[in-house]
């Protein structure tokens, strides 16, 4: 019992992060339907970023909201230099779009950094653990529960309770209705980017906390996690977006955690398979999306 204690709250923990990067390609695809496959090079540049201020000899405590700001400023930089141009194209130039962003980012930092990988000091604490009723958590595993749930508070806080959040919902709900009804689609779409930027910016801190390392691909596995939990979640859904990271998180460490040492290496096929079967008997999703109709 207290070993399975012990790997739900790894499972949260890894989930949170999960759940942060999908609630970012949630709220993108909510304003623009678009499956964004750039997130990841927010965490990509927070990642160099982060490498340059270390080997300037700063800490942690300089890094967290540099690299934070990094991630927002990407995500307006990239809104601006590409899906500002095609945002009234296919939904297929759009993707292509997203994939090319994806590929650029990577020749610029191969040619003007290096394709090899730069690691810089993780936190000390990181691995320290604290004793809770006979279960030994990772103070780590807390923090990220911690402020992921102060993160996703602010954000139902900013699209229930602000005018932002207002224009938000009406523009995921019906964008060519809320345009006639005033709402202005370069503020909404931008403001969508950067409530983005700051979701993979938090992300990016706790990825970046616990590999602490930088190269060229370093957003592709968390873009990939965070495409398959919104998928999983209800693709369009913010709720389903944290409850599709949440699961896929708590999958992969009951997976790793049961499977014999000889076996663990296929723990990514398997939870593919769990989520070709979850689309086979669901393939909406964990969460419903309804969306107005015209009549």
């Amino acid at each position: 019992m207290t070993e399975l204690l012990q790997q739900l709250v790894d499972g949260i923990g890894r989930g949170s992060i999960y759940a942060l990067l999908a609630l970012g390609i949630a709220v993108i695809f909510g304003v623009m339907h678009l499956v964004n496959f750039a997130h990841g090079e927010l965490i990509t540049v927070s990642a160099y970023v982060g490498y340059a201020l270390f080997t300037l000899g700063l800490d942690w405590w300089v890094l967290v909201p540099a690299i934070l700001a990094s991630s927002m400023l990407t995500s307006l930089g990239i809104e601006f230099a590409a899906f500002r141009w095609v945002r009234n194209s296919s939904d297929f130039t759009m993707v292509l779009t997203s994939f090319g962003v994806h590929f650029v980012v990577q020749a610029i930092f191969v040619m003007a950094v290096s394709a090899n990988r730069r690691t810089f000091a993780r936190p000390g604490w990181l691995f320290e653990t604290v004793s809770v009723g006979g279960v030994n958590l990772e103070i780590y595993d807390l923090v990220v529960i911690g402020f992921t749930l102060i993160t996703l508070a602010g954000t139902v806080w900013l699209v229930r309770r602000t005018m932002f959040g207002m224009t938000l919902r009406a523009a995921a709900e019906d964008f060519e209705a809320a345009r006639l009804m005033g709402v202005r689609s370069n503020r909404v779409i931008r403001g969508a980017f950067v409530l983005s930027g700051i979701l993979a910016g938090v992300a990016s801190i706790f990825w970046l906390m616990r590999t602490g390392q930088a190269d060229p691909t370093a957003g592709l596995t968390p873009m990939l996690k965070g495409v398959l939990a919104a998928l999983i979640g209800g693709l369009g859904s913010l709720g389903g977006a944290v409850l599709g990271g949440l699961a896929l998180g708590l999958v992969e460490v009951l997976l790793i955690s049961r499977l014999p040492d000889g076996l663990v290496g296929l723990t990514d096929g398997m939870v593919f398979v769990c989520i070709a079967l979850l689309f086979v008997f669901r393939p909406q999703g964990m969460v419903t999306i309804r969306r107005a109709e015209r009549v």
